[in-house]
Formats: C-alpha cells, structure tokens, sequence
C-alpha cells in the first residue's frame, strides 16, 4: 500500500496552521489548505483527508507536497502557471508599436485601435492591449512653441532667479487676468447644506455679463492679491498696480512677473512706473507664467455679483 509522506509541525507552524484553519477573514482556500496539513500532521492519509475536507486526494496529495517542499509560503498562493502560449508573436508586437510611433494612417491625423487593427491583422482588443502595455496614446498630443526672443537666455535666468533666490525684503508676485468671466446668479435663492442634505440651487441663471479677474500671487507664502473689473485695458491694469501698491508694504520692492499682452507696456503704464521705483516688472511669455496656472483655469471662469 502506497503510504503519503509524514508531516512533521513545530508548535509556531502548528500555532499559525490553527489560527488559519479558524479564520474568518483569510480566503477559503487558504483555509482548506491549513485544514489539509493539520490533518497529514495528526497522521491521516490523503483520501481520509479528502473525505473529511471535501476534496480530491490528489488535491490532499498536491498541498501536503507543497508543505514538505516549501512550508507555510507554499500555502499562501498558488504556484505560478505557464499560462497560455501567445498567439501574437513580439515580432508583430514591434511592429504595431512602431508603426504606431513612426506612421500615420493615410486619411487620418492618428491611429485608432480599429485603423490599427485592420492594417495589422489584429483584432481591436488586442491593439488595445499593446498600446496600453508599451503606454502608447496617439490620440493625445502636447504643444510647444520655441522662443524667437533674443533675449529668452536673460530672461529665463532672471525668472528663475526670482523663483529661486528672491532679494532679499522684496515681494515676488505673477500676475495675470483671466477674461471674459461670466458673471452669472441664480433665480432665486438656494437652501444652505445640511445634515442629510446637499446645498440646493435653482437649474437656471441670469447673466449679468461678464467680468475679467485680476490676480497676482505671492510665490512666497501663496497669498494672492485680486481685483475683478468689467474689461481689461491698460485703465484696468493701472487701477490693479495701484491696488498692489496700497496693500503692501511701503518699504519692499516688487518685482512682478507678468505676461507681453499690450495693456501691460502702454505708455501710460509705463509712466506710472517711471514714477514708482519699487515696481520691477518682467514680461515674459504666458508659458513662463507657471506659478499662476491655478488662476487660468475654468474654475474661474464663473464670478458672482
């Protein structure tokens, strides 16, 4: 008679197989599993402890095997499989990536799984899968614009500098507008939120036109100075430099990092900061406005009365 091989537990192998075999939470195989070599340690053969667990012998057999071979870990997952051998070959693999990367369709701006799959031989899924796997997106594109500003290297050292070595009792502020807002208010008024309940407003609006925000940051401690107007001309961008200049420090410098639009180099602006030597204003592309990219976003788009 074929005999299974004995099983032999020290006490914190048979301590932690009992707290398995008890528990609750732990997944029911690994529980089956822990039962299986509790039962080989007390001396059972496989098809005794298959008829009291409710399993193959081979299966008893399998998970005492395991155990001898590899001990607790063996029980807590399974063994890797070979799985299925791939249908698509890593040459054919290379070839959707690079033809992805390298190509484009004849009467499209970029692939699409389907475009892909039919010049391919693939199905969709299967594009869909190599795209995902080599973290290919055709359908997404980013935008650049190259400098032709002769003096883009003195800037950018200048900017830079600014971000991060400011002078010393000086205020670094970005400042930029964010038009065309439309100011919009209810029909009527809402109920405030309460336990159980969300806030409430009415589904439709009146317009009340719209209005352009004006916001610098302070890149120091991220307080933000802001005006709201009904346009945006270089009488608009006075009155905020004025509302700068009165809500700081007399005796500090400020150095303002701004964008080239036109209202912002109006003689008239230029004047005033003839006669307010603490300004230093830096006008430099939108792009290098990064520390006020919260301030361009649709979020505030929207300005209430």
């Amino acid at each position: 008679m074929r005999v299974a091989p004995q099983v032999v537990l020290t006490e914190d192998q048979e301590r932690i197989l009992r707290q398995w075999a008890r528990g609750r939470s732990l997944p029911a195989r690994q529980v089956e599993r822990a039962r299986v070599v509790l039962l080989a340690a007390a001396g059972k053969q496989d098809l005794e402890i298959a008829a009291e667990v409710g399993i193959s012998n081979q299966k008893a057999a399998r998970w005492r095997k395991r155990f001898l071979e590899m001990g607790l870990a063996g029980l807590e997952q399974d063994a890797p499989r070979p799985g299925r051998t791939p249908t698509i070959t890593p040459a054919k693999v290379q070839e959707v990536v690079r033809r992805t990367t390298q190509e484009k369709p004849a009467n499209a701006t970029h692939w699409s799984t389907r475009t892909m799959a039919e010049a391919a031989g693939l199905s969709e899924k299967s594009v869909r899968r190599i795209w995902h796997k080599h973290g290919l997106k055709p359908h997404l594109f980013r935008t650049f614009k190259v400098s032709n500003d002769p003096e883009f290297a003195e800037k950018l050292e200048a900017i830079v500098g600014l971000y991060l070595n400011p002078p010393e009792h000086a205020i670094v502020l970005c400042a930029d507008e964010k038009s065309q807002s439309q100011a919009l208010d209810r029909t009527q008024p809402g109920l405030p939120i309460k336990k159980g309940r969300c806030g409430t407003m009415t589904h439709d609006y009146k317009r009340n036109g719209t209005a352009t925000l004006f916001a610098a940051l302070n890149t120091l401690d991220g307080t933000v100075i802001s005006m709201c107007d009904d346009r945006h001309r270089h009488q608009e961008w006075l009155k905020f430099l004025r509302v700068i200049d009165d809500v700081t420090p007399g005796g500090q410098q400020i150095h303002l990092i701004a964008d080239n639009y036109a209202t912002h180099k109006h003689p008239k602006v230029q004047k005033w900061l003839a006669r307010h030597r603490r300004f230093h204003i830096t006008a430099v592309q939108n792009s290098w406005s990064a520390a006020i990219v919260p301030l361009k976003s649709s979020s505030l788009g929207r300005v209430r009365d």
